[in-house]
């Protein structure tokens, strides 16, 4: 790779959605085939692993392991980098044909053959996003942005894309590769999660392997029928966006199940172990009081039964005629906290 051009963009400094989520696994050392694998952590976690970034790939330390992608029968575009596509700039509002992969050229979107050699833009981060000045297939692009950088670029919405247009055109450069690309894998937690870290000779067999075995730094597509140990994903997962609890009960309900509501000394400990890396002191759970009839209950209809409260947080009647209260956990001694329900957060969803 030669010349490399920054350029830094507010709009696009913020989180990805895929780099704000903390997920825990948890590996299974009993071999079993990848449906027996699926049931098994539905049963006693949340689902099969999925790996929604490099960040969750560095968890993964075991070889030889089952997660939760498959092949289905339906091709759909994905992010690069795992974020959602809600947004899409094709031109003359053409997403079909047989190019997999997609490049921009004056705002519009092309899907072309992956092979085509062309410059790309790498995601990295607070520092925005870098145009390269050299001209590559997409998977080495892909593969440069994430050794160098963080991802291919996320286009995800208008103004991201017309801001990308506008410094193309400052810079005059005409084409260059995005983070949007085809496949027909999927997730069993039926995450929209597009990222992938395949081998570069992988998948290679679409006939007969269409499960996929984890080995550090690379993914290998396999035959779903023969038995590995395996990695299951837990049922809470940290999300590290600062919002309000209303924000945030929106946010679990949209993308999750729901804030998580912790009704038992079960869910307390589930939810210490993943509250160790939020960003902020304490992150919101869902738990509201109701002045109109002075308590608290949960989100999910259950009275409070359970408590952890640190003291003189389990009333919240004083501030009735000021701001509604909340609760949160505390990241340090894990008790739980009133706060105006204005503060922003880290919080917790729960998967199902």
């Amino acid at each position: 790779m030669t010349q490399t051009l920054y350029f830094s963009v507010l709009l696009i400094t913020l989180c990805s959605l895929s780099e704000c989520i903390q997920r825990r696994y948890h590996h299974i050392n009993m071999m079993m085939n990848w449906t027996e694998a699926q049931k098994y952590c539905r049963e006693n976690y949340a689902d099969l692993a999925t790996v929604n970034n490099i960040n969750d790939m560095k968890q993964l330390i075991e070889s030889n392991v089952l997660i939760g992608l498959y092949r289905s029968s339906v091709y759909k575009w994905k992010w690069s980098l795992g974020d959602p596509v809600k947004y899409t700039n094709w031109y003359n509002g053409d997403s079909n044909g047989s190019g997999q992969c997609v490049y921009m050229r004056n705002g519009s979107w092309y899907h072309q053959d992956c092979n085509m050699k062309i410059r790309f833009i790498c995601y990295n981060g607070d520092k925005g996003f870098i145009i390269d000045d050299s001209s590559v297939s997409w998977r080495d692009a892909q593969t440069f942005c994430r050794q160098h950088h963080t991802d291919l670029i996320s286009v995800r919405n208008q103004i991201e894309n017309e801001q990308i247009q506008k410094i193309m055109k400052d810079k005059n450069i005409s084409e260059v590769w995005i983070g949007l690309f085809r496949d027909s894998w999927e997730w069993s937690d039926e995450s929209e999660s597009g990222f992938r870290n395949w081998h570069p000779s992988e998948p290679n067999h679409p006939d007969t392997e269409k499960c996929v075995e984890y080995n550090p730094g690379q993914w290998n597509d396999v035959d779903c029928s023969k038995s590995y140990t395996f990695v299951c994903q837990d049922n809470l997962i940290l999300i590290q966006m600062n919002l309000s609890w209303s924000e945030a009960l929106r946010y679990c309900r949209e993308n999750h199940v729901d804030l998580v509501s912790v009704d038992s000394e079960k869910i307390q400990f589930m939810v210490t172990d993943v509250i160790n890396e939020s960003s902020t002191d304490a992150v919101w759970m869902g738990l509201r009081h109701s002045c109109a009839v002075g308590l608290w209950f949960w989100v999910n209809g259950e009275m409070v039964c359970y408590q952890n409260w640190a003291p003189g947080n389990e009333t919240a009647v004083d501030d009735c005629d000021r701001e509604v209260k909340s609760g949160a956990v505390q990241s340090g001694d894990h008790c739980w906290i009133s706060l105006p329900q204005s503060y922003k957060l880290n919080f917790i969803c729960i998967r199902k």
